[in-house]
């Protein structure tokens, strides 16, 4: 049986080709009093325009606990599940406020303690940054891997090949101390799909890799990480490897006016 859950979205990763569904997006967010749920598999792009989502919007559909994935937050729409957005995304009023109250309604993690854990005991969490030592951007694989290109090659049966995927042909990693008190620094990678999204955007326009890299690092590194920034990532563990990685960025102003300066 499915269960109808209500749904604060915070962040979407970007999407992978699949076999099963098309393509896979895993989306998370949180409930009304701020517990970490993961929504996955979504076929995000391949649902009626009238079921997209945006960030920090809430959603109402059915989920049932998704029984290949041992991590506690993992639930999955039901088959044939419609996503039903709820009004606009909540706004960044009040530097953040109606935003603050969901995200950090059970507080902030270290990245050192949840490092420490087994996935099927934590697989999600939000985590506030001492200091940001790099933003690293390193080349990818240009290409998907073969069977992947050939599932978006294929065309279907009964209806249109599917959509085009791009490749993003870098990789973009921060490293970064958390609040722990001898933490030791970590570096993780970033798979939120606005990375991937503004990559593109500006190779569109300006037809070069080297610029379209360096306004990736001005948004995620420049003005996310910025020092009037109270920095946070929303972090998450990927299923095969028990891995951390971040989802995406939670940054509202500090509040002591003096640290803006």
């Amino acid at each position: 049986m499915g269960e109808n859950i209500k749904v604060l979205i915070t962040v979407k990763t970007y999407p992978l080709p699949s076999v099963k569904y098309k393509e896979l997006v895993c989306t998370a967010g949180v409930f009304e009093d701020g517990t970490f749920i993961r929504l996955y598999p979504i076929d995000y792009r391949y649902r009626p325009y009238w079921q997209w989502y945006s960030k920090y919007q809430w959603i109402e559909l059915e989920v049932e606990k998704n029984t290949e994935d041992p991590r506690p937050e993992s639930f999955r729409p039901v088959d044939g599940a419609k996503i039903a957005p709820l009004g606009e995304p909540l706004s960044t009023d009040n530097n953040w406020a109606e935003r603050k109250k969901y995200v950090l309604a059970k507080g902030v993690q270290t990245m050192c303690c949840l490092n420490k854990l087994k996935q099927n005991e934590c697989s999600l969490g939000i985590v506030r940054l001492r200091e940001v030592k790099d933003f690293k951007i390193e080349q990818a694989k240009r290409n998907w891997k073969p069977e992947w290109q050939n599932l978006l090659d294929q065309q279907e049966l009964f209806g249109p090949k599917r959509k085009p995927l791009e490749k993003i042909p870098y990789d973009f990693s921060y490293v970064f101390l958390c609040d722990e008190p001898k933490c030791p620094g970590h570096s993780k990678k970033v798979e939120d799909w606005e990375i991937g999204k503004l990559y593109l955007k500006m190779w569109d326009k300006y037809h070069s890799e080297k610029i379209a890299v360096q306004k990736v690092k001005e948004k995620f590194l420049d003005e996310i990480c910025s020092p009037n920034k109270d920095t946070h990532f929303f972090v998450g563990t990927v299923l095969r490897f028990g891995s951390w990685i971040i989802l995406g960025a939670f940054y509202p102003s500090k509040e002591d006016p003096r640290l803006r300066f």
